[in-house]
Protein backbone atom coordinates (compact mmCIF):
# COMPACT_ATOMS: atom_id res chain seq x y z
CA UNK A 1 0.00 0.00 0.00
CA UNK A 2 2.37 2.33 -0.67
CA UNK A 3 0.14 5.40 -2.04
CA UNK A 4 -2.41 5.58 0.57
CA UNK A 5 -2.36 9.03 2.18
CA UNK A 6 -2.89 10.38 5.40
CA UNK A 7 -6.72 10.81 6.05
CA UNK A 8 -8.62 13.44 6.63
CA UNK A 9 -10.72 13.70 9.31
CA UNK A 10 -14.19 14.04 7.83
CA UNK A 11 -13.54 11.16 5.52
CA UNK A 12 -12.21 9.34 8.83
CA UNK A 13 -15.58 9.97 10.41
CA UNK A 14 -17.33 9.03 7.51
CA UNK A 15 -14.97 5.59 7.77
CA UNK A 16 -15.69 5.12 11.35
CA UNK A 17 -19.67 5.65 10.16
CA UNK A 18 -19.57 2.67 7.80
CA UNK A 19 -20.97 -0.47 9.70
CA UNK A 20 -18.61 -2.69 11.34
CA UNK A 21 -18.69 -5.47 9.41
CA UNK A 22 -17.98 -3.27 5.94
CA UNK A 23 -15.47 -0.98 7.22
CA UNK A 24 -12.44 -3.12 6.83
CA UNK A 25 -13.39 -3.74 2.95
CA UNK A 26 -13.91 -0.32 2.98
CA UNK A 27 -10.85 0.60 3.64
CA UNK A 28 -9.37 -2.05 1.15
CA UNK A 29 -11.18 -0.73 -1.07
CA UNK A 30 -9.61 2.99 -0.34
CA UNK A 31 -6.26 1.26 -0.24
CA UNK A 32 -6.75 -0.04 -3.75
CA UNK A 33 -7.64 3.19 -4.86
CA UNK A 34 -4.54 4.83 -4.10
CA UNK A 35 -2.50 1.73 -4.94
CA UNK A 36 -3.29 1.64 -8.53
CA UNK A 37 -3.07 5.49 -8.51
CA UNK A 38 0.40 5.29 -7.20
CA UNK A 39 1.17 3.20 -10.56
CA UNK A 40 -0.68 6.07 -12.70
CA UNK A 41 1.46 9.14 -12.90
CA UNK A 42 -0.33 10.86 -15.71
CA UNK A 43 -3.56 11.11 -13.79
CA UNK A 44 -1.76 13.44 -10.53
CA UNK A 45 -2.17 13.49 -7.28
CA UNK A 46 -5.60 12.01 -6.16
CA UNK A 47 -7.83 14.21 -3.91
CA UNK A 48 -9.75 12.45 -1.22
CA UNK A 49 -12.36 14.36 -0.41
CA UNK A 50 -16.88 13.34 1.14
CA UNK A 51 -19.19 13.71 -1.69
CA UNK A 52 -22.66 12.81 -1.18
CA UNK A 53 -21.40 11.86 2.78
CA UNK A 54 -18.95 9.43 1.20
CA UNK A 55 -15.29 9.08 1.19
CA UNK A 56 -14.69 10.21 -2.81
CA UNK A 57 -11.47 10.29 -5.24
CA UNK A 58 -10.97 12.88 -7.69
CA UNK A 59 -8.01 13.75 -10.23
CA UNK A 60 -8.44 17.63 -9.62
CA UNK A 61 -4.80 18.41 -10.77
CA UNK A 62 -5.27 16.83 -14.30
CA UNK A 63 -9.10 16.18 -14.05
CA UNK A 64 -7.87 13.13 -15.67
CA UNK A 65 -10.60 10.46 -13.70
CA UNK A 66 -14.11 10.70 -12.83
CA UNK A 67 -15.27 10.14 -9.13
CA UNK A 68 -14.92 7.23 -7.51
CA UNK A 69 -17.17 6.66 -4.08
CA UNK A 70 -17.21 4.04 -1.56
CA UNK A 71 -20.41 3.66 0.00
CA UNK A 72 -22.74 1.19 1.51
CA UNK A 73 -25.82 0.84 -0.28
CA UNK A 74 -29.45 0.70 0.98
CA UNK A 75 -30.16 -3.28 0.30
CA UNK A 76 -26.39 -3.16 2.69
CA UNK A 77 -22.98 -5.09 2.18
CA UNK A 78 -20.58 -2.15 0.43
CA UNK A 79 -19.92 -0.75 -3.12
CA UNK A 80 -17.67 1.12 -4.98
CA UNK A 81 -19.43 3.91 -7.21
CA UNK A 82 -18.52 5.71 -10.66
CA UNK A 83 -20.20 8.25 -12.26
CA UNK A 84 -23.40 6.93 -13.63
CA UNK A 85 -23.41 9.09 -16.44
CA UNK A 86 -19.93 7.10 -17.96
CA UNK A 87 -19.76 4.41 -19.79
CA UNK A 88 -17.57 2.78 -16.98
CA UNK A 89 -19.56 -0.19 -15.30
CA UNK A 90 -20.80 -0.70 -19.15
CA UNK A 91 -17.28 -1.37 -20.27
CA UNK A 92 -16.32 -3.27 -17.06
CA UNK A 93 -18.64 -6.15 -16.62
CA UNK A 94 -18.07 -8.09 -19.77
CA UNK A 95 -14.18 -8.34 -17.68
CA UNK A 96 -16.24 -8.76 -14.09
CA UNK A 97 -16.22 -11.96 -12.64
CA UNK A 98 -19.29 -13.66 -13.40
CA UNK A 99 -20.83 -13.77 -9.94
CA UNK A 100 -20.69 -9.84 -9.41
CA UNK A 101 -23.44 -7.70 -8.72
CA UNK A 102 -23.98 -4.13 -10.43
CA UNK A 103 -26.36 -1.53 -9.54
CA UNK A 104 -27.32 -0.54 -13.27
CA UNK A 105 -24.58 2.31 -14.37
CA UNK A 106 -23.51 3.54 -10.79
CA UNK A 107 -21.91 0.58 -8.60
CA UNK A 108 -20.47 -2.62 -8.38
CA UNK A 109 -22.06 -4.39 -5.02
CA UNK A 110 -20.43 -6.72 -2.67
CA UNK A 111 -22.29 -8.55 0.56
CA UNK A 112 -20.94 -7.81 3.53
CA UNK A 113 -18.53 -10.83 3.95
CA UNK A 114 -16.95 -10.81 0.17
CA UNK A 115 -13.80 -10.06 -0.38
CA UNK A 116 -13.48 -9.12 -3.98
CA UNK A 117 -10.66 -10.33 -6.48
CA UNK A 118 -8.58 -7.08 -6.59
CA UNK A 119 -6.84 -7.79 -9.80
CA UNK A 120 -10.94 -6.84 -12.10
CA UNK A 121 -11.30 -4.11 -9.48
CA UNK A 122 -8.05 -2.38 -10.20
CA UNK A 123 -9.27 -2.07 -13.92
CA UNK A 124 -12.56 -0.39 -13.06
CA UNK A 125 -10.30 2.14 -10.68
CA UNK A 126 -7.75 2.10 -13.51
CA UNK A 127 -10.26 3.18 -16.14
CA UNK A 128 -12.19 5.70 -13.79
CA UNK A 129 -8.77 7.54 -12.77
CA UNK A 130 -8.28 7.76 -16.77
CA UNK A 131 -11.56 8.69 -18.25
CA UNK A 132 -11.45 11.75 -18.97
CA UNK A 133 -7.77 10.84 -20.72
CA UNK A 134 -9.64 8.31 -23.20
CA UNK A 135 -12.43 11.09 -23.86
CA UNK A 136 -9.30 13.42 -24.98
CA UNK A 137 -7.92 11.37 -26.49
CA UNK A 138 -10.90 10.32 -28.73
CA UNK A 139 -11.50 13.94 -29.67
Amino acid sequence: MHGVSTMRPDVQAAFDAFPEQVRERCLALRALIFDVAADMPEVGQISEELRWGEPAYLTPQTRAGSTIRIGVPKAGGYALFVNCRTRLIEEFRPLAPPDWRFEGTRAVLFRADERPSEAPLALLVRAALSYHLKARARR
